[in-house]
């Protein structure tokens, strides 16, 4: 069974950085079978928005556009922790961040899918103020 905790939300004033961690278990991400890990946002009265996801194969990374230049999604493998790196932040950045897990290499365009990932972490607050 894969379990997922988020890790690293808070609240920054507007251009600060903030590290996101996401520690697995029940998988090794050391491994050489397929598999993708995504970020997702939810901001209050809005969709589940895709930020960003990394598969196995390539080691690729994808980004979503509102992210794109910003966030940097990373793995250490030694930890099995994913990693989401957001720099200059912006208040349109506030939500709670999930991170997702699936045991199968997507295609790019099911990466930036929720119905894509079996595996969902509970959630961490990101308050980026004004």
């Amino acid at each position: 069974q894969v379990h997922l905790v988020e890790s690293g939300g808070g609240l920054v004033q507007t251009g600060a950085s903030l590290r996101l961690s996401c520690t697995v278990s029940g998988r090794t991400l050391s491994t050489n079978s397929p598999y993708a890990m995504g970020w997702f946002r939810q901001a209050p009265g809005k969709e589940r928005e895709f930020v960003a996801a990394l598969r196995r194969r390539g080691g690729s990374t994808f980004y979503g556009d509102s992210v794109k230049g910003r966030f940097t999604i990373s793995r250490d493998s030694t930890a099995n922790t994913v990693y989401l790196q957001m720099n200059s932040l912006k208040p349109e950045d506030t939500a709670v961040y999930y991170c997702a897990y699936a045991d199968r290499s997507p295609i790019v365009s099911a990466m930036q899918r929720e119905d894509f990932y079996d595996n969902w972490g509970q959630g961490t607050q990101v308050t980026v103020s004004s």
